[in-house]
């Protein structure tokens, strides 16, 4: 016998039976569910989303209350460890590692996509001299669709492939140059001898040296930042990604949308406030009173505390590791005995305790970012690179599911019911 629900209609009295799958109801179930039959039918009504499974997906699993995060099985912590981030988009994408064969023709695949159109270069320098990156980053990754329009044949897998292929290598590209734009300095060019992360960063940092080395344990921070942010199941951005594709709208448009979704202070800026936040703590002494005015409700304690997480992020215990090597090269970050205090304080505290205030991905990848001598304006520019990826991947196992259809809500309606037109002249 199947699982079943079974409702009762107080109203009426009428007793449905609904089947359960995969521990959900369908929602279009609760429409058999009526007072009279001119009813519309029972709607759930979930601001936010946050019990509402909107899609079957088979890349990423998260269990807040344990601390879970994998990607296609994988923990987390192993891919952080052992892998790298062009790997990792392997994995994302495809459902599995790759053999070394078609590793290496992967990454081949993305070093052949990593230079821009020379419009794209001349759109970019007619922004003006302190236009913020991410904005500068959104308005040309949109701007693409209009110099690969066969992008627009959505339902074509290969094609898709083809689109995803180019965005990943070029993601980092435009960001490099969005950093560049913002130091008044010229772009430079792609270097293909270079691993992704590492090209990354020469296309960043480079100046007159005819061959940028970037410090190996910049570049494996860098991955390891890169593969953690990558994806992170039905967030804001990838929902978003989504919904905009379910229109069959083109990559470039729908990660457009998704990356000004990821914008927002709420969900890509977090990393931002913390070093914010540390700031204005500016001592080590000053955490204590800082920590009474987060109790009393005077002001937020950043990067402490996930939507999801009820434990300790299991990518925040990575990054901790990861920015500890970066300090080794770059020099101790002074921020980060404040972070650390502030750490201490609250796994100890009831208070944090008990709310399960635990810190997460936010609290250090700020501290590593700015250690690597990147603006905060930088941060959110930093996290879309990489979540490019995990939007893909969201993105093309949308278009490949059948079950799908176009993302249209439904409302509750609270306006004023009919009424007739008043002449202007006659309005009191």
């Amino acid at each position: 016998m199947p699982d079943t629900l079974t409702i009762t209609d107080n109203r009426t009295g009428k007793t449905y039976d609904l089947p359960i799958t995969d521990d959900t109801i369908r929602a279009m179930d609760l429409r058999q569910i009526k007072v009279s039959p001119e009813d519309f039918g029972m709607m759930s009504f979930d601001p936010g989303y946050v019990n509402t499974a909107s899609t079957r997906s088979a890349i990423t699993y998260i269990d807040g209350k344990k601390g879970i995060l994998r990607y296609r099985g994988y923990p987390i912590e192993q891919l952080a460890q052992q892998s790298d981030f062009i790997e990792v988009a392997y994995l994302l994408l495809h459902g599995e590692l790759p053999t070394a064969t078609q590793l290496e023709d992967w990454r081949e695949t993305i070093r052949n996509h990593t230079l821009v159109h020379e419009n794209i270069k001349k759109q970019m320098e007619a922004f003006r001299y302190d236009a913020h990156p991410m904005g500068m980053w959104i308005s040309t990754v949109a701007a693409l669709s209009t110099f690969y329009p066969e992008a627009k044949n959505v339902r074509d897998a290969d094609n898709r492939m083809v689109q995803i292929r180019r965005l990943i290598a070029k993601a980092p590209t435009i960001a490099a140059f969005t950093y560049r734009h913002l130091q008044g300095y010229p772009y430079n060019s792609p270097d293909n001898d270079l691993s992704y992360t590492a090209n990354f960063l020469s296309m960043m940092f480079r100046m007159t040296e005819p061959k940028y080395e970037p410090h190996p344990a910049l570049v494996k921070a860098l991955d390891v930042l890169f593969i953690l942010h990558a994806d992170h199941e039905q967030n804001c951005s990838a929902s978003a990604m989504r919904a905009i594709g379910s229109s069959e709208a083109d990559c470039y448009s729908a990660l457009a949308g998704a990356a000004a979704a990821l914008y927002g202070p709420l969900h890509g800026g977090a990393n931002e406030a913390v070093l914010r936040m540390l700031t204005e703590i500016g001592d080590v002494k000053n955490v204590p009173a800082h920590i009474e005015r987060v109790k009393q409700g005077e002001v937020r304690l950043m990067g402490f505390g996930h939507r999801v997480y009820k434990n300790y992020d299991p990518r925040a215990k990575i990054i901790k590791q990861t920015a500890d090597e970066v300090f080794e090269v770059t020099g101790r970050n002074p921020m980060l005995d404040i972070a650390l205090e502030l750490e201490r304080i609250a796994l100890e505290d009831d208070y944090f305790v008990e709310r399960k205030l635990y810190p997460n991905v936010d609290f250090y990848s700020g501290l590593i970012y700015e250690a690597m001598g990147l603006s905060v304006r930088m941060f959110p520019v930093m996290f879309a690179i990489p979540r490019t990826v995990g939007w893909l991947a969201q993105w093309n196992e949308h278009m490949a599911d059948e079950a799908q259809r176009i993302a249209r809500p439904r409302q509750i309606y609270t306006g004023a019911g009919e009424r007739d037109y008043i002449p202007v002249e006659n309005r009191g």
